[in-house]
């Protein structure tokens, strides 16, 4: 029986769990999707995989998991984000507020979470999933919505669904230029001409 390192056997399994979906998470990102299976996590911290089962019965269920923790964790860094920057502050400009959202939803792509993304669509996971996926990515895109409203623009959800499509393509650049070794100054470029054109696309 597995050593009890927690002062109780509820933390003990929180503990547990928690060290798994981070093992899953640094296998995704590294490895890619077929290299996730639940021993492979298991092995990663030392955990045999008949107890590994315990907390996930499949590789999707590993990717269920993840993007439950990590999409709303995204989603309440890009609302923090907004919260830091009052609508009558010094940079709570509305280009200033765009800004700063853009800016961590373009850190999204240098996270191992966004390797969520492809794995969905590789594994090719059930349509109850891909639809709970797709729910977790619009909370990304409701604080962008919930701003445009502030500030007096009709139809704020539709536009901030549009107006992600830029982000969206400038994460596939910087997914596509990091493979290749692109150079810092190059990154920020990207970055920059990105946010440029996301405000511009909201004014």
């Amino acid at each position: 029986m597995p050593r009890i390192s927690a002062a109780t056997v509820a933390d003990h399994r929180a503990n547990q769990h928690a060290a798994l979906l981070e093992a899953a998470r640094e296998i995704l990102a590294a490895q890619g999707v077929h290299a996730l299976t639940p021993a492979a996590v298991g092995a990663r911290i030392g955990l045999a995989r008949s107890s590994v089962y315990r907390y996930f019965s499949s590789t999707a269920d590993i990717l269920a998991q993840l993007t439950e923790e990590g999409f709303p964790r995204w989603a309440g860094r890009l609302r923090a984000t907004m919260a830091e920057a009052p609508p009558d502050g010094p940079t709570g400009s509305l280009d200033g507020r765009l800004r700063a959202y853009g800016r961590v939803a373009l850190e999204f792509v240098g996270s191992a979470d966004y390797a969520l993304v492809p794995a969905a669509q590789t594994l090719g996971l059930p349509a109850e999933c891909l639809a709970r996926l797709e729910e977790l990515h619009g909370s990304l895109i409701e604080p962008l919505g919930d701003v445009l409203r502030e500030a007096g623009y009709d139809h704020p959800a539709l536009r901030a669904e549009l107006a992600w499509g830029v982000l969206r393509a400038g994460t596939r650049r910087l997914a596509s230029e990091s493979s290749g070794g692109l150079g810092a100054e190059d990154t920020s470029e990207i970055i920059e001409i990105t946010l440029d054109m996301f405000c511009r696309t909201l004014r």
